[in-house]
């Protein structure tokens, strides 16, 4: 950003920090693109600039915040949000220290100019895809999505990081029909590298119509409880879900009762399993240099050999529980205030072999891939994109309508096996307190898991 610019939240920052205990400033230019066709049809084709910032301010622990689009309001925000402070501030500002950081960081590589009429004749080819299996496809669903956000933060600290990164992101989905059966499948990737990750992704695509014809031919799975194989998507998704979500420390800090199950030191789980949360490997969806505090990325380990040690921090949560901070304070955009969010979730690589993990399975349930979650505390529901029944150690027929459900500790405390392989899942979006779609990887092995209670055709015994 513009040298003028950068002098002028510096100045004003000089002249109004005295007023509290600490003021922050973040101003945003996103540049980006929005494509959705349903069944073939554009209803959305735009590219845009939005431009605009925040103003936080913390005074005897009360918090004020403005947003706006209008950079000449910069100042009559400052004042709003102090104002806001004060009047709400009745404690103690504690906020963990951090070094002041001085930085211009971009995580952008070059790319090719790639034009709108391009990225809608890429959703259109995925349309095609998705149609072409068969004539039980009555309708299809494609979004294209690309943003690239540059970033000034500056505080009464000292701290001043420039900050830039890129985004891309494809979903789609087919919905199939036979009667009254409908069935859907879905699939989406996404990259922080470049546009070309979204090329060449015909199988992919084709995959989530063909899950959907299939599904319309398949019985349903009988509901009951299963000792259960899930693969590295699956698993993925439960330990964002169902576990980094009690991870986030502003969840915890004023709730007494949460707190103390989610004590460190706790076991959750066998010495084979490691959970770690971070924004500092490189090259996820999740990973920055810089949260939007100005706190360094780091590598959080959650779980260690079945022990909780750790949780995710913004400096509010770090300084009220006295613990370190870990540069998970994220905004989806100037609108919003930073929280406490995940970056890349994702459970260690085992030493069991994938093969062994259906041994000694009687009658059991191999899931893939997942199309739909949700999580009401310690409590989750997924259901998987695909499955299969497991008979004798061996994966037997396909079944449909296959959901899991349970109870967080419970469900850590019953995997029996963590495999050898890995894989690393982009397609999330991660939604949390009116923020949607923030950018996260996801990353596991496969999972076995006891006592795992599938939903389907259920008898009346669970």
């Amino acid at each position: 950003m513009v040298r003028q610019l950068k002098d002028r939240v510096v100045g004003l920052i000089d002249r109004y920090k005295s007023q509290v205990d600490f003021l922050a400033i973040r101003l945003e230019r996103s540049h980006g693109t929005d494509i959705f066709l349903r069944s073939g049809k554009v209803e959305t084709l735009s590219t845009g600039i939005s431009i605009g910032g925040q103003v936080r301010v913390c005074h005897r622990g009360g918090w004020g915040f403005a947003s706006f689009n209008d950079l000449a309001s910069l100042e009559m925000r400052i004042a709003e949000a102090i104002a806001a402070a004060k009047w709400v501030g009745d404690e103690q500002t504690i906020l963990a220290e951090v070094a002041p950081v001085q930085a211009q960081i971009s995580l952008v590589t070059p790319q090719p100019e790639v034009s709108l009429s391009d990225k809608k004749a890429l959703c259109s080819h995925y349309t095609d895809i998705l149609r072409s299996v068969g004539d039980r496809i009555i309708s299809t669903a494609v979004r294209y999505g690309d943003c690239t956000q540059q970033i000034l933060f500056a505080n009464s600290e000292g701290t001043l990081i420039e900050q830039e990164w890129s985004d891309w992101e494809m979903r789609s989905s087919a919905t199939a029909r036979q009667g009254d059966n409908v069935q859907t499948g879905r699939e989406t990737f996404g990259s922080r590298r470049g546009y070309a990750d979204l090329l060449n992704q015909e199988n992919q695509v084709m995959g989530a119509a063909q899950r959907a014809v299939r599904a319309l031919d398949l019985a349903t799975v009988e509901g009951g409880s299963y000792t259960i194989v899930i693969d590295p998507i699956l698993a993925g998704l439960f330990v964002h879900e169902a576990f980094g979500h009690l991870s986030e420390a502003d969840m915890l800090y004023e709730n007494p009762d949460m707190l103390e199950t989610m004590s460190l030191g706790r076991r959750f789980g066998s010495e084979d399993l490691q959970i770690f949360d971070g924004a500092a490997p490189a090259g996820h969806r999740g990973s920055y240099l810089y949260d939007d505090e100005g706190v360094p990325a780091s590598t959080t380990q959650l779980i260690h050999d079945g022990v909780l040690v750790g949780r995710l921090h913004s400096r509010e949560t770090a300084g009220k529980l006295g613990e370190a901070v870990t540069g998970n304070a994220r905004c989806l955009d100037y609108h919003y205030p930073p929280l406490v969010r995940m970056t890349n979730t994702w459970i260690g690589r085992g030493k069991t072999p994938v093969s062994s993990l259906f041994d000694d399975i009687d009658v059991g349930i191999y899931a893939k891939n997942w199309q739909s979650g949700m999580t009401n505390g310690e409590m989750f529901t997924f259901t998987a994109g695909e499955a299969w029944m497991i008979r004798d150690g061996k994966i037997a027929e396909p079944v449909k309508d296959v959901t899991i459900s349970g109870n967080v500790f419970a469900t850590l405390a019953d995997i029996e096996a963590i495999a050898d392989d890995f894989a690393w899942d982009e397609s999330g979006g991660c939604g949390k307190g009116g923020q949607s779609g923030l950018a996260v990887g996801c990353g596991a092995p496969s999972l076995r898991i006891k006592n795992a209670i599938v939903g389907g055709d259920c008898d009346g015994e669970i």
